[in-house]
Formats: structure tokens, sequence, C-alpha cells
């Protein structure tokens, strides 16, 4: 008896992006609600970190720090839109706003330090 029917090495493994995208933004409501901004920060963060995960393992993109500063930008505005709402309702979305701007520029400091301190792989010869 085979100890692994129908399975091949031809097929791929799991991924394990999909579970930390279903972690990211929960835990960043979740720092929002019981007011902890450094997790809502982290759960931003890990849920961008992830969609560029599946990017470059799906191989839609090559590097990992077009994507990065692409999201970066998309929470900046993303921020600044929250801010022009909080004039516009009840609710208080500051708090939102700034873990939002908080968790891009954080990306987007690791994308320069990335860009910087990472080295280029060479070109095999």
């Amino acid at each position: 008896m085979d100890e692994s029917p129908g399975l091949s090495d031809q097929y791929r493994k799991a991924s394990p992006w999909p579970v930390f995208v279903a972690l990211g933004l929960p835990l960043s409501e979740i720092g929002l609600v019981f007011d902890l901004f450094p997790i809502a920060v982290g759960g931003l963060l890990l849920f961008c970190g992830s969609i560029v995960g599946l990017l470059l393992e799906s191989e839609y993109a090559t590097t990992m720090w077009k994507p990065l500063i692409v999201m970066s930008g998309l929470l900046g505005v993303f921020g600044g839109l929250l801010i022009v709402a909080d004039g516009t309702t009840d609710v208080t979305l500051l708090t939102r706003a700034y873990a939002t701007f908080a968790a891009a520029i954080v990306m987007a400091l690791g994308v320069v330090a990335g860009k910087l301190f990472v080295p280029k792989r060479g070109i095999p010869t």
C-alpha cells in the first residue's frame, strides 16, 4: 500500500500566506477596539506584508520593494481619507487614521532600509 496516495511531487505545497492575510486585519481591529496601538499597526503591517508575500510566491512581482511602497502609499491615502471623514461623522476615526499612517511610515522606512542595506542578487556568470 502506498503511504501517500494521489500525491505527486509535481504539485506545489500549500502556501502559508492566506493564514496571515486572514489574521492581519482582525489583529488591527482588535488593537483599535482595545486601544492597543502597536497591535493595530502590527496587524496592518502583517496584512500588507502577507499580500506582498502572496504576490512574490505567485510570481506577480519580482521584488518585494515596489509592492511594499505601493501598499504604503495606499495606507497613507486611506489614512488621509479617514481624517477627512472624521469631521463628517459622529464616530471618532482619528485613532484608526493614526494607526494607518504609522503603518504606512514604518513600511516606507522598511522599504528604504531594504533598498539600502539588503544586498542585490548577483547575476551568475
